[in-house]
């Protein structure tokens, strides 16, 4: 399981310090949420914000674009060193030629499905996702509680990767705590975001060590 603390979690006053102890603990991948106000009802951060801290991290950056046209971003998040660029289905337009940009631009591929919308949208693209997101929460604010049913939607999208062959990684953002992060990995997944669990935890170097020894709960 690689775990991807949410740097939306984060103290926003210090953030070097806090990339500083992500870089210290056992997690794998930092996870950015890029909120643009439009496609979801906040805002976050930005590139000045990004840019500030990828010099400072020393493990791969896993870019989230909650943002309407998040194609426009692509040169942008490569040129950060960015491993992962993250769209939504609902975001695209042209959701294809979407992915096959990311991947021709060096970075994996990955494609995020809302709560409420049908797996369908990944089946038909498996291929070119590197990683399929879905949200276990409504995107836009941390902290939410976790919608059950996303076990569910974790199960199904693992049987029809399974059935098209495909290498596809499925990530789990929103609701992941040490509760929840048992449940995931049973159902099939093999990324977990955590943020609030994580950042916001009195020891994050501890609470990060807890989640990367959680197994599934078979």
């Amino acid at each position: 399981m690689l775990l991807a603390p949410s740097l939306l979690s984060a103290n926003f006053a210090n953030l070097a310090q806090d990339v500083e102890t992500f870089n210290r603990s056992e997690a794998d991948w930092l996870h950015l949420d890029v909120m643009d106000g439009v496609f979801v009802p906040n805002i976050s951060f930005g590139f000045p914000v990004i840019e500030a801290i990828a010099p400072l991290c020393k493990k791969p950056l896993d870019v989230h674009l909650m943002t309407v046209q998040p194609e426009r971003y692509t040169e942008r998040v490569a040129a950060l060193g960015a491993k992962v660029m993250s769209v939504h289905a609902e975001a695209c337009n042209h959701l294809h030629r979407t992915l096959c940009q990311i991947r021709e631009h060096g970075m994996l591929a990955g494609l995020v499905l809302n709560p409420h919308t049908p797996l369908d949208f990944a089946e038909d693209v498996l291929a070119e996702a590197d990683i399929v997101m879905l949200m276990g929460v409504n995107p836009g604010f941390g902290g939410q509680r976790f919608i059950p049913r996303t076990l569910d939607r974790v199960r199904r999208l693992r049987r029809i990767i399974n059935e098209q062959h495909a290498s596809t990684l499925i990530e789990i953002d929103g609701g992941v705590n040490l509760e929840t992060a048992p449940q995931l990995l049973s159902a099939g997944a093999d990324i977990l975001v955590a943020g609030s669990a994580v950042f916001g935890a009195e020891d994050p170097c501890e609470a990060a060590a807890k989640l990367k020894r959680v197994t599934s709960d078979k």
